[in-house]
């Protein structure tokens, strides 16, 4: 980690919390793991969930309870969202799909280069043909494509792993009790750290 990151990362629970927000952490699994596993919890439980997040991945959360708030990253501001009718738009799978999709097509951020040759149309054209990635691999022989059956025989084994790479993990968390965010001791908060302006918009904000 960056010397610079240090001291806001000691900061940020401090920070978070005072907004009365649970700041939640684990050794073993990823942020995405967590939010994952609440957005579940809070759809088992008939209540909605938003997911703010840069990261792809997530698209495997969303239902009818779940929606993506995905942040867009270049010279885009703001947050969209994302339901499953939007995934289907973008990738051309279903949402449980993605990380099928993911392993085929590859994703550079996590470092997956996916299947030779293999980019988003045609990932999504074997998904929808077979279902699964699983059963796409039990099907390759018989790919017409040999340049496509030769990258899906001869990748097979880094194709699954790369699945298992993308595909959330349950992280054993239910959902806190629902309650307001205070506002006013965020405000506080962020001005005991220099965030003067932050303050003032979080003071506005409570009224």
């Amino acid at each position: 980690m960056p010397e610079e990151l240090v001291p806001q990362f000691g900061a940020c629970r401090r920070c978070f919390e005072a907004f009365g927000w649970v700041v939640e952490s684990s050794e073993e699994l990823e942020a995405d793991d967590l939010l994952g596993t609440y957005a579940q919890r809070e759809a088992e439980a008939g209540g909605r969930a938003l997911l703010l997040t840069g990261d792809r991945d997530m698209y495997q959360c969303a239902n009818e309870r779940v929606t993506v708030l995905y942040v867009k990253t270049g010279g885009g501001k703001g947050a969209e969202e994302v339901g499953p009718e939007e995934v289907r738009e973008r990738y051309g799978v279903d949402p449980g799909q993605v990380p099928d999709f993911i392993a085929l097509r590859g994703d550079p951020s996590d470092g997956l280069p996916g299947a030779k040759g293999v980019g988003p149309k045609t990932a999504a054209e074997l998904l929808r043909r077979h279902g699964d990635l699983e059963t796409v691999l039990e099907n390759a022989n018989r790919e017409p494509r040999p340049k496509l059956r030769g990258a899906l025989l001869d990748a097979r084994e880094d194709l699954l792993a790369f699945k298992d790479i993308a595909t959330l993990r349950d992280a054993g968390v239910e959902p806190p009790p629902d309650r307001e965010t205070d506002w006013h001791g965020a405000a506080q908060a962020a001005r005991e750290l220099g965030m003067n302006r932050l303050s003032e918009r979080l003071e506005a904000h409570a009224g």
